[in-house]
């Protein structure tokens, strides 16, 4: 049976480390925790769990830090996880018998990461990520921010989800290490363009954030998943800054780089449906409700757009149209992912009501959703 080094870098984690490793617990055969320079207890959380801490003065590079705690690891492979994830349960099981079964020709293996959720505890974002590899391979990490590992070889994609469930964490680090190196008059990569206009953006900092974006566009280096983006992102920009126009532009601008996905689809369903162009926004939502699901790759994925969000606003083009059986066929389809929403409830109940009476009702009575 394969080993497994658990390596993680942390710094004031005493909230959520405890649950991190516990959710390993009797999995990994070493844990390997790199403090950062923590001023509260999660030293002593780690101490729980392990003797092997060490430290590591911070020099605002992820990848070095991460890359002293790989190291460190001494068994066949090496699984890294951040302080605020865990293995729910299934996926505990899951990583125990993988572990048991593990092909030593296998290189890396990638893991659903799970990013968000609805009130029904349904997956809303996701990707996947390089989680366990190989370490006589000596992957690098590569970035100061927003690093990723470069990997090679074997690579098996398994159907083991780490969870996200952050508690809280410094917003505003990432955007200071960027700009302290812009202020040094450091250079930064293709994908620190990328990154550092989604710090901006996330920081409500829209128009330097698209200034960034298309710098990034303009290197011609993007990873593909980054351009498409890139673009949903510049959209969403312009959405906040009331400038329909050239959201509706860079939701276009996605189709030069690929084929079309369910996000853009879903994109411009709306922007007709809020100018009651109901048919052209009939086309776009069946578009994205009958696109294949995307394929395995590590790029971010939103789930809703791929699954119940665009029979829902089928549901409400087809009751404006006074097409009833239609909107409540696509409401039961989206039911089928959300069999709790209130509004879909609402929906079939109304929508029954009106197949029963079979007279004309309003085309304002459904619920909808945003799609921006």
């Amino acid at each position: 049976m394969a080993t497994i080094s658990l390596c993680m870098i942390v710094r004031n984690e005493e909230d959520t480390l405890e649950r991190c490793l516990s959710s390993l617990a009797n999995l990994a055969d070493e844990i390997i925790i790199v403090d950062t320079g923590s001023t509260d207890e999660t030293k002593s959380v780690a101490q729980r769990f392990t003797d092997r801490i060490y430290d590591f003065a911070w020099i605002e590079d992820f990848a070095a830090a991460r890359n002293y705690a790989f190291s460190l690891a001494r068994m066949d492979y090496i699984l890294w996880l951040d302080a605020d994830d865990i293995f729910r349960e299934r996926d505990r099981q899951k990583l125990s018998a993988f572990k048991r079964t593990l092909d030593p020709t296998i290189d890396s293996v990638t893991m659903e990461y799970h990013l968000a959720f609805d009130e029904y505890g349904n997956v809303t974002a996701r990707n996947r990520r390089n989680r366990l590899v190989k370490r006589a391979n000596e992957f690098r990490w590569i970035g100061k921010v927003h690093e990723y590992l470069e990997v090679w070889g074997n690579i098996v994609n398994s159907d083991i989800a780490v969870t996200h469930a952050s508690v809280q964490h410094d917003s505003d680090r990432n955007i200071r290490i960027y700009e302290a190196a812009l202020a040094r008059g450091e250079s930064l990569s293709p994908r620190d363009l990328y990154y550092f206009a989604n710090e901006l953006k996330d920081h409500g900092r829209y128009l330097k954030a698209i200034d960034y974006y298309e710098k990034f566009l303009a290197t011609g280096q993007g990873w593909l998943e980054d351009v498409l983006s890139s673009c949903g992102k510049m959209a969403d920009c312009y959405h906040a800054l009331g400038d329909t126009e050239r959201e509706l532009e860079c939701t276009l601008r996605s189709f030069r780089y690929a084929a079309p996905r369910a996000e853009f689809c879903c994109r411009l369903g709306y922007y007709f449906l809020q100018r009651n162009e109901v048919d052209s926004s009939i086309f776009w939502y069946n578009v994205a409700a009958n696109l294949d699901q995307p394929k395995e790759n590590l790029g971010f994925t939103n789930v809703a757009c791929s699954t119940w969000l665009p029979h829902l606003q089928l549901c409400v083009c087809y009751d404006r149209k006074g097409q009833h059986e239609l909107a409540y066929a696509h409401n039961e389809m989206a039911l089928r992912y959300r069999p709790h929403d209130e509004r879909m409830l609402h929906n079939q109940q109304y929508l029954q009501n009106v197949l029963a009476e079979a007279k004309p009702v309003s085309m304002e009575s459904v619920a909808s959703v945003e799609t921006k």
